[in-house]
């Protein structure tokens, strides 16, 4: 069965020209004038149209710019609808500071006109595999031989403090009250946060994730309410902001303990008013938005230091939910690396099983400072270092304490400023991780679009 593509380009000369292209590597080929019929078909498809997947199509090629709805909310309504078929945007030479923002909306890549085609059929067909591997293991996860007591949403546990952690969670999903999750980096905080969104009646509503340590505080207000045009120097239209996109859902508030002092006081107006001003309007706008936030830092002693305020901290905190670090929960690595063994295998297609008695025993040893995303960063390297059907324990590698300690004082002794050792370590990253992009800002914890403007800013380039 041929590949499925839809093309979407206000340009009929570059329809013409991709559907040729396409057609000549094997594609069925749809093309479409603006983003509102292509939307029209995606949620009309039935069979026989759709691909062997059940899709309105394998790949999606979309100018970024086009009268009506833009590339960016194309993205951002197919990502609701459709979230498995990728989009590729074509944006013109200047304007890939946008098309970075539609890859933290959904986008799979982008590439500047005019088109290199060579480059955009190698971005197209990794597109596609990547999706059907996205596929293929939703498939696999949906089979997994566990008791569904021990998994919510996507998170499996087999631990008590879990599984309390899930019963509280099941229990207050159904409410619309404010909850707070704190825990240590790389426990889930946001898995737990969908988790119960997927499970409350909000489920066919947005589920919009904020960092609010990754945006600049200049922007922060106007990313969250929206602004109006002219607002304020650069704010060049109307913008709504990510509460009006989670209007009828949920927001989860990451790092809520980042937030400037001046916005904790707009925040909680928006608590207890549930209405929200945007930039520069004299009008408020009712929303219907359940918040979940989540921290690692201490606000008890940020509240004690005056640095966060007591009154927002118990609207938020209506249900505290603390997630504990992986270390006091072993009886969940070994569950936990089986998932991520199964994950990774079908992702690169490698037949690996199972851990050998030694493997296990080292990941029942190791510290697990890094939590959950540290055990699943060493399950997927063991997966791709293991030459057979088994993981043994020499594949199971981490930076050893020592080295770190030994790099670390090695860039002290050099007296960097923070600054040159953010630049340093970004650039390490990158490297370690082939320049690939959603990769290093998963290590880094922050987001594709804070990543793009670091790299512009520190003037970092691939090699």
């Amino acid at each position: 069965m041929s590949k499925k593509i839809l093309i979407i380009d206000d340009d009929a000369d570059l329809q013409v020209a991709l559907k040729t292209f396409f057609v000549s590597q094997g594609f069925e080929a749809e093309t479409f004038g603006n983003a509102e019929s292509a939307l029209y078909f995606i949620e009309n498809a039935k069979a026989p149209n759709l691909t062997e997947n059940g899709l309105p199509a394998d790949l999606i090629v979309c100018d970024l710019k086009m009268p009506g709805i833009d590339g960016i909310e194309f993205t951002e309504r197919l990502v609701r609808i459709q979230p498995h078929v990728p989009v590729i945007l074509l944006t013109a030479h200047g304007a890939q500071e946008n098309a970075a923002l539609a890859m933290n909306r959904g986008a799979f890549d982008y590439i500047t006109k005019p088109v290199n085609f060579t480059e955009l059929s190698v971005i197209a067909a990794r597109a596609i595999k990547i999706s059907n591997l996205e596929i293929k293991f939703k498939n696999l996860n949906a089979h997994l031989d566990f008791d569904r007591s021990q998994s919510f949403g996507k998170m499996i546990a087999k631990s008590k403090s879990m599984q309390d952690i899930f019963g509280l969670g099941r229990k207050i999903a159904p409410t619309s009250s404010s909850v707070m999750i704190t825990g240590e980096s790389g426990t889930g905080k946001e898995m737990l946060a969908d988790a119960i969104h997927q499970a409350s009646d909000r489920r066919s509503g947005p589920f919009v994730a904020v960092n609010c340590s990754a945006i600049p505080q200049e922007l922060l207000e106007s990313e969250l309410f929206g602004h109006k045009k002219g607002s304020f120097t650069g704010a060049q239209e109307n913008r709504q902001g990510l509460f009006m996109e989670a209007n009828g859902g949920t927001i989860f508030l990451d790092e809520i303990g980042d937030m400037p002092p001046s916005l904790q006081s707009k925040l909680l107006r928006v608590l207890q008013e549930r209405k929200i001003r945007p930039v520069g309007d004299n009008k408020s706008v009712d929303i219907d938005v359940r918040i979940i936030s989540a921290t690692h830092r201490d606000l008890k002693k940020m509240i004690d230091k005056g640095s966060f305020r007591e009154d927002l901290y118990y609207r938020l905190c209506v249900i505290p939910i603390c997630i504990p670090p992986l270390r006091d929960r072993r009886e969940d690595i070994l569950i936990l690396a089986n998932l991520f063994l199964e994950k990774y295998a079908a992702k690169n297609k490698l037949n690996v099983k199972s851990f050998s008695r030694k493997a296990v025993s080292r990941l029942y040893q190791l510290k697990w400072c890094g939590n959950v995303r540290e055990l699943e960063n060493t399950i997927e390297r063991a997966v791709i270092l293991s030459q057979g059907a088994m993981i043994d324990e020499q594949h199971i590698l981490i930076d050893s304490a020592a080295n770190d300690e030994k790099k670390i004082y090695e860039h002290f002794s050099s007296h960097l400023t923070l600054r040159a050792l953010e630049k340093e370590y970004i650039k390490h990253i990158l490297v370690s991780v082939e320049d690939k992009k959603e990769r290093a800002a998963q290590i880094l914890g922050i987001d594709r679009k804070t990543l793009y403007r670091k790299e512009k800013e520190y003037k970092i380039h691939a090699h």
